[in-house]
């Protein structure tokens, strides 16, 4: 009788435990595409828009993405636009004996056939110029990013804390292209 009792019990527990995995992974799959936040031109991926948040009365803000090359040439953003800004610029960040300088990328930025380009904190990035207002996490914009060959494509920043998105090394990549 205990035996009979114990597999009953054990059948109950197993159906229920495969039944709650399935329903995560149904769950997981399901919302998965609301954690995607990518898109896509031509050969490029880009992945992950997203601008920090800023202080009420800042009239800069920078924005960071990824931009993978999936072709057999090279391409290069030559600009971007945001719903939020007056205009776009894209920057390059370095330090060079200790001196930090930013500057202005005026041809843009080549995109390596084959290879992958971050613009993140410290490296490459857009600069948000004229702020029409301030940058709140949570919250989103779009904007556009052009390539010279691939062309434009419509995007959505998403604005993050300071420390950006979950998981992200501020540190890693410095904008130079991935090997």
């Amino acid at each position: 009788m205990i035996r009979y009792l114990f597999s009953r019990v054990l059948r109950h527990t197993e159906d229920r435990v495969g039944f709650l995995v399935l329903a995560a992974a149904l769950t997981f799959f399901a919302v998965q595409p609301a954690f995607a936040h990518g898109f896509k031109v031509g050969q490029l991926e880009i992945g992950h828009p997203w601008a920090r948040t800023t202080p009420a009365g800042a009239k800069v803000g920078g924005g960071y993405l990824s931009v993978e090359n999936e072709g057999k040439e090279a391409d290069t953003l030559v600009s971007a636009t945001a719903d939020v800004a007056g205009r776009v610029e894209i920057h390059e960040m370095s330090v060079k004996d200790g001196v930090m300088t930013m500057r202005m990328l005026a041809d843009g930025v080549v995109i390596p056939a084959g290879g992958e380009v971050k613009f993140a904190p410290g490296g490459y990035h857009l600069m948000f110029m004229d702020l029409k207002q301030p940058l709140k996490e949570g919250e989103s914009f779009k904007g556009t990013l052009t390539f010279a060959k691939a062309g434009t494509v419509n995007v959505e920043f998403k604005i993050e804390g300071m420390g950006g998105p979950a998981g992200h090394d501020a540190h890693s990549g410095h904008g130079t292209p991935a090997n």
